[in-house]
C-alpha cells in the first residue's frame, strides 16, 4: 500500500514538473532556439556524473555498434528539432495552445504504426483523430482567421509534436537494447551540439544573456528533464503505460494553471473548447495503443 501511494506520488510530481516548462520559458526571455540548447547542456551535464559512476552504463556505451551510433544521433536529430520547435511556439502563440497541441505526439506515433507498420485499428483510434483534428481547428483556425502571429505558435507546436514522435519511434528499438541512461544521455548529447550548431549558423548569441536566463534553463532541465521526463521513465517500470501516458495529458490542465499564477495568461475560450476536444481525441488513441490495459 505505502508502495503504491510512493510510486504514485511520483508520477504526480512528475506530472507538475513538466507543468512548470511553459512558464520557465517565458521567464528566461531568451531565443527560443538559446533556451532550448541550454536545457539540454544542463541536462547532459546533470546525467554525467551518473554516467561515469556506473560501469554498466560505462560498458553500454562502449558497447556500441555504427547502427546504434546512427539510431542515437537520429533520435537527438528528432529531439532537437522538437525543442527548437516547441520552445519557439511558446513565444508566439498562448501557453494553453502551445502544449495541447504539442501533446499530440501520440496521435503521430499511432498513424505511424497504421501507415507503415500496418497495425489495423478500431474505429475508436478514428473517432479520437476526428475529435482532436476538430480541436486543432478550433485552436488553429481561429487563431488565423484572428490574424497576428499566434497561427505560427500553433504550426511549430505541431511541428514539435511531429518531431517527439519521431523521437520515441526510434527510441523504442533503442530502448530495446540499452538502458534508459545508456540511451538519454548520448542522445541528450547529440541534441545539445545541434542545437547550438544551428544557433551559431543562425548567427544567435550563445553567451553573454542576463542570469535569469542560465536560472531557468537550469530549472528547465533539473525540474522539467530530470524530475519530469525521467521520473515518467521510471515510473514505467511499476505502473501500466496507459496511467502513465493518461497521466501526462494533465500537462496542458497544470501548465495553463501555472501560467494563469505566474504570468497571469487566462487561456482564451477557443482554447479551453480546442484543448478539450484534443485532450478527449487524446484518450481514444491512447486506448488503441495500450488496448484492454487502457481501462
Amino acid at each position: 500500500m505505502e508502495r503504491n501511494i510512493k510510486i504514485n506520488g511520483l508520477l504526480v510530481t512528475a506530472i507538475v514538473s513538466i507543468s512548470f516548462a511553459a512558464t520557465f520559458i517565458r521567464l528566461a526571455a531568451a531565443p527560443a532556439i538559446v533556451i532550448a540548447g541550454y536545457r539540454m547542456l544542463f541536462s547532459t551535464i546533470v546525467l554525467l556524473p551518473l554516467v561515469l559512476s556506473s560501469r554498466s552504463t560505462v560498458g553500454e556505451l562502449r558497447g556500441l555498434r555504427g547502427g546504434e551510433f546512427a539510431l542515437l544521433a537520429l533520435s537527438g536529430l528528432f529531439l532537437s528539432l522538437h525543442f527548437m520547435s516547441w520552445v519557439a511556439s511558446i513565444f508566439l502563440t498562448g501557453v494553453a495552445s502551445s502544449i495541447v497541441l504539442v501533446t499530440t505526439t501520440p496521435l503521430f506515433v499511432a498513424l505511424y504504426s497504421i501507415l507503415v507498420l500496418k497495425e489495423r485499428v478500431p474505429k475508436l483510434f478514428w473517432m479520437g483523430l476526428a475529435l482532436a483534428a476538430v480541436g486543432a481547428f478550433a485552436i488553429g483556425g481561429g487563431d488565423i482567421l484572428e490574424g497576428g502571429i499566434r497561427w505560427k505558435g500553433d504550426l511549430l507546436a505541431v511541428l514539435g509534436a511531429l518531431a517527439a514522435a519521431g523521437y520515441f519511434i526510434v527510441g523504442s528499438r533503442l530502448r530495446k537494447r540499452l538502458s534508459l541512461l545508456a540511451y538519454v544521455f548520448p542522445v541528450y548529447l547529440t541534441a545539445t551540439f545541434i542545437i547550438f550548431a544551428v544557433a551559431v549558423s543562425w548567427g544567435t548569441p550563445v553567451t553573454g544573456y542576463r542570469g535569469e536566463m542560465y536560472l531557468y534553463s537550469m530549472l528547465l532541465a533539473v525540474v522539467c528533464q530530470i524530475m519530469g521526463h525521467t521520473l515518467f521513465n521510471w515510473t514505467l517500470r511499476y505502473l501500466r503505460a496507459s496511467v502513465v501516458t493518461l497521466g501526462i495529458l494533465g500537462e496542458p490542465i497544470g501548465a495553463s494553471v501555472i501560467a494563469y499564477l505566474v504570468l497571469g495568461e487566462t487561456p482564451l475560450p477557443r482554447e479551453i473548447a480546442g484543448g478539450l476536444f484534443i485532450l478527449a481525441g487524446l484518450s481514444c488513441a491512447l486506448y488503441f495503443r495500450n488496448g484492454n490495459d487502457a481501462v
